[in-house]
């Protein structure tokens, strides 16, 4: 097995936690086992972790507040269980961190919130600046609004979404099963547990349980697909029995638990690859000799102040070419302003960007994390 990355060397968690473990399996939400996973994640907090928790459960606790014993299949019905079940589900974690001396924050995000690039940066930007500011970002689909029958696919998919976002080092789910099994355990006596695997091996769904459960809409496959998506910003998956005492803490500890799934490819490459794919240019940075130099031999990020001309129309967080003095393209990157922002600053001095703009998102045009080499 490549690439075994270490808990006890992640710092960054992203954490999901499922319907049926927060809400007893719909018979309201779970308070003892909120106060285990919250005095847990105090804990990990106090030892030098970012967290990111990913919960699920709003759509269930409405559903027990409203006294309804299935899960309604009218999208009206759904957005009004998830809008009344926020409030008790973000109550109960609000009430048990402030215990810790530890804030959180309700983050509510869509399919469009990730898919468009600007908003994304928008997210990613929100998220990072509250995990430096100590806070636990609390994540949840923004089912009240979602116009589509609500699946974003799933909360799986939104966890290793948010992953990638903040490029954690871990995603744990925590479930009610002991980990990923090679056929239903409760079905098939003889079923045996995936102890480790890599993330990007596609035989993992063919074991994977296609259905969730009644409360829930992930199962085992969208778990496997998250740790594959996840595993494309380099970050290692662990689903794990959330019920098992002082599960986080052994998880930190490295003890041997439920599934490890690998990504194969260490963060950083992982992300420089990802840019490099990407074909769709937006616009052209045109670059003086200095800044060429600079990109090409020390890894930097790019200045504006090493910037001579911008072209096309693009967006924050845009794909564009960074070309050099002769024309040839010699790097691509996410950038950081759009195209007439870019053109204003262009030339100029970082410490100038707010007296020009009026505001600064970032310092670098590009952040060397967002810039890949391409010569």
């Amino acid at each position: 097995m490549q690439n075994k990355i270490k808990c006890s060397d992640c710092r960054r968690w992203v954490i999901k936690i499922g319907s049926a473990l927060l809400t007893n399996d719909g018979r309201g939400l779970a308070h003892a086992a909120i106060d285990g996973w919250v005095e847990q994640m105090a804990a990990l907090r106090a030892s030098g972790h970012e967290l990111v928790l990913v919960s699920s459960g709003a759509v269930a606790e409405g559903m027990t507040r409203l006294g309804w014993t299935s899960r309604p299949h009218a999208l009206h019905d759904l957005q009004a269980a998830a809008a009344l079940g926020q409030m008790g589900l973000i109550q109960a974690y609000e009430s048990r961190f402030q215990k810790f001396d530890l804030h959180t924050a309700q983050v509510l995000l869509t399919h469009d919130d990730l898919a468009n690039r600007q908003r994304y940066l928008n997210a990613r930007s929100t998220l990072r600046t509250l995990l430096n500011l100590g806070v636990i970002p609390v994540v949840n689909e923004n089912d009240t609004v979602t116009t589509e029958e609500i699946r974003f696919g799933d909360n799986d998919t939104l966890a290793a979404l948010v992953a990638n976002l903040v490029e954690a080092d871990l995603l744990v789910f925590l479930t009610d099963q002991q980990g990923m099994f090679d056929s239903d355990p409760r079905t098939s006596p003889d079923a045996s547990l995936v102890s480790e695997a890599q993330a990007d091996d596609l035989s993992l769904e063919a074991m994977a349980a296609a259905t969730g459960g009644a409360l829930g809409r992930g199962g085992m496959l969208t778990k496997i697909r998250a740790a594959r998506l996840a595993a494309r910003s380099g970050t290692l998956t662990m689903i794990v029995q959330g019920s098992a005492d002082n599960i986080l803490q052994r998880i930190a500890d490295d003890e041997p638990l439920g599934t490890r799934l690998y990504p194969t490819r260490e963060p950083l490459v992982a992300r420089k690859r990802w840019l490099a794919g990407r074909l769709q240019v937006r616009g052209r940075l045109q670059l003086d000799e200095g800044a060429t130099r600079v990109l090409c031999n020390s890894g930097s990020s790019l200045l504006a102040v090493g910037v001579v001309g911008v072209e096309g129309d693009f967006d924050r967080g845009d794909l564009v070419a960074c070309v050099g003095p002769g024309g040839e393209e010699v790097a691509r990157g996410l950038v950081n302003y759009n195209a007439t922002d870019s053109s204003r600053i262009a030339g100029q001095a970082s410490s100038r960007i707010e007296e020009l703009l009026g505001y600064v998102d970032e310092p670098e045009l590009i952040h060397r994390d967002n810039l890949v080499l391409t010569r």
